[in-house]
């Protein structure tokens, strides 16, 4: 059955269905992972969006559902080159389309991904729409795909009660903002027992626990709107207890301090980009998938200094509060399926716990 991808700038793209064939309209950004996708897929981060794949032949090892970072996909839609419709590997479940179908999530495969990857480079990321019927008249179509906003993606992708993962002897709060699973495994590999915990939890009921550490986690949207969560984290960083954030948490724990964000043009989306540490001056490869940052003029140098600095753009990757026991960064060292060069970040926190015990 053929496809269209209709853009709010009026381009229409024709390829053929995949998966559910249902109409959505959602923010189009590309990733420009070369293996990964189901990761891509589960990753509540991209709640609202849909994802265009860089890499032409995405679907070739299938579906393993061990792998997937969330209990449900929030992907809205997907968009590939060429999509294998047999994968091959001793893990797989399932192929990737009976993956879409399964969880209602519309594709298009057939479509020059480079030419689109380059719109959206060019004119930045773009609302627009999935359908399998063909508009004569697109001008009421156009409008309703330009009105879309993505917000309130937070509140539906976070846990809806808190519940325990782990036994070991650090006790570690994780605040869901629409947290990947492997933040929470790489945490109880530390010998960690992790609460996690609703995005509309308040700090009180964190702080009357006696945690060791405060993990806030990734998440979807504009950290901006998170007004009542943004008031939880300024009481919770007065608490001493050390807290280290991961992307959203990161832009969070910003707002907190009094510092701004601000939409990036097409966003950090993939595995492949470069992370610098300010204080050793060496360069990591890191898994993003962000459109928005903090703004480095806004950083107070009494409060704060930047850690980790994106070598491509040269944007805030990670903030060190001065006189806190507080690290953000915005990139993701839990990464799966990689790279895993940030993941040595977990035991820096499990450090910043350590010391906090021997103060």
């Amino acid at each position: 059955m053929k496809a269209y991808l209709i853009l709010e700038d009026g381009h229409i793209f024709e390829g053929e269905s995949f998966g559910a064939q249902r109409e959505i309209i959602s923010e189009f950004v590309f990733n420009t992972s070369m293996t990964g996708y189901l990761e891509v897929l589960s990753d509540p981060s991209y709640a609202g969006q849909s994802v265009v794949m860089t890499y032409p032949l995405i679907g070739n090892y299938g579906v393993c559902l061990e792998d997937q970072e969330s209990s449900q996909p929030y992907i809205q839609g997907l968009i590939v080159n060429e999509l294998a419709r047999v994968g091959s590997h001793f893990r797989k479940n399932m192929d990737l389309e009976e993956y879409c179908i399964q969880n209602d999530i519309p594709g298009i495969q057939g479509i020059d991904t480079r030419y689109l990857t380059k719109m959206i480079r060019n004119q930045g990321c773009m609302n627009g729409m999935i359908t399998t019927t063909y508009y004569e008249n697109r001008e009421d179509i156009i409008e309703k795909i330009k009105a879309f906003q993505v917000t309130g993606e937070v509140l539906k992708t976070t846990c809806q009660k808190p519940y325990t993962i782990g036994i070991g002897k650090k006790k570690v709060a994780l605040y869901d903002f629409g947290a990947k699973k492997n933040i929470a495994k790489e945490l109880v590999k530390r010998d960690c027992i992790v609460t996690v915990y609703p995005a509309t939890t308040s700090a009180a009921d964190i702080l009357k626990e006696g945690y060791d550490g405060i993990m806030l986690s990734n998440g979807p949207g504009d950290p901006s709107e998170c007004v009542d969560i943004i008031n939880q984290i300024k009481i919770l960083m007065k608490s001493g207890i050390p807290i280290f954030a991961i992307c959203l948490g990161h832009q969070l724990m910003a707002l907190a301090n009094g510092f701004q964000t601000e939409k990036l043009k097409y966003g950090h989306h993939g595995a492949n980009h470069p992370v610098k540490d300010l204080s050793t001056g060496r360069v990591y490869i890191s898994t993003q998938n962000h459109n928005y940052v903090v703004k480095d003029e806004t950083i107070d140098s009494y409060i704060a200094k930047p850690w980790f600095r994106n070598v491509n753009d040269q944007t805030i990757e990670g903030i060190e509060y001065i006189h806190k026991n507080i690290k953000t960064v915005q990139f993701h060292p839990e990464a799966c399926a990689g790279p895993l060069d940030t993941s040595y970040l977990f035991d820096e926190f499990m450090k910043m716990m350590e010391d906090k015990n021997h103060a």
